[in-house]
């Protein structure tokens, strides 16, 4: 995979924002990159009413991106002085994760990072977060930030969860790139619910078990094949389980004390696991440590 070289943060000015920008922070620093700064205003927030004149509407728009320039300004200058490295900051207005995959793209950025919950919670509980929403357009991987702790350290325990899709291979690289000193665990989950439906038809127990033997026999030559493809496989190990993807990558990621989930994102053409839920989408709501989205 490319070096990644630009990173953009996107920032609400909230709490869980600010645990997001100093995240995305620390690995610019890890990674010697730039970081980029987004914050994006809403149409509605400018807009007062009919009531007001047209150059009002001007005046306020303009006072209030000022005001945006200078908060923005004070996090950057924050983040420059803790972590010692070059911060831009960029105002939008639009629709945040679609001006925020924008300029994302503008910049050729390697990664996005945003906080799973901003400051409009009930909104986006209705509606889905930004975060959420960034994950069907950015064009790069994308860091959900959902660890609470006040201080933010290098990741120490990552869960790469890995399946036989094209690209799932990149996914233990990028894991090494975003986290070079943790310990990672290359993590394949065998769906069950194939062996359900089989069941359900009415399989003899004998070709079932035959099947999961071959199964396994195969999930174990093909992962083995995927940590070969690693430059650099120190403190990477594999695991190979069975269950519900989304639910058993998340109770693996709890055994294991994860701080780090990485995971490929959905298939952008199947508009149906959108619809009922995909194992990546699965995943970044329930888990309770960060989430990264491989594009």
């Amino acid at each position: 995979m490319h070096p990644i070289t630009n990173i953009v943060a996107a920032t609400d000015f909230s709490a869980a924002a600010e645990l997001a920008t100093r995240r995305a922070a620390l690995i610019a620093k890890q990674l010697s990159a730039e970081l980029h700064l987004v914050h994006v205003v809403s149409p509605l927030d400018l807009y007062l009413g009919p009531e007001l004149s047209f150059n009002f509407q001007l005046h306020y728009e303009q006072v209030q991106q000022e005001a945006v320039k200078a908060q923005l300004d004070a996090v950057a200058a924050k983040l420059r002085e803790q972590f010692s490295i070059p911060v831009q900051v960029v105002t939008r207005i639009g629709r945040a994760h679609i001006e925020i995959a924008s300029y994302a793209l503008s910049i050729t950025a390697g990664l996005i990072v945003a906080a799973a919950k901003g400051e409009n919670t009930l909104l986006e509980n209705l509606l889905g977060s930004t975060a959420l929403r960034l994950l069907r357009v950015a064009s790069c991987p994308v860091l959900i930030v959902k660890n609470k702790n006040a201080e933010v350290e290098t990741y120490r325990q990552v869960i790469a969860a890995v399946n036989f899709s094209k690209g799932s291979a990149r996914v233990p690289t990028l894991a090494r790139t975003i986290a070079p000193d943790a310990h990672i665990e290359a993590l394949l989950i065998f769906d069950t619910n194939q062996e359900a439906h089989m069941y359900k038809a009415g399989m003899d127990e004998a070709l079932l078990q035959k099947y999961r033997d071959e199964a396994l026999i195969g999930a174990e030559k093909r992962l083995g094949a995927i940590l070969a493809e690693q430059k650099d496989s120190k403190n990477m190990t594999s695991q190979i389980l069975a269950g519900y993807p989304p639910a058993s990558i998340c109770e693996r990621a709890k055994v294991r004390q994860a701080d780090l989930i990485v995971i490929g994102k959905h298939d952008r053409s199947n508009i149906e696991d959108w619809l009922l839920g995909s194992v990546s989408k699965g995943v970044a709501y329930a888990a309770k440590c960060d989430v990264l989205l491989m594009s």
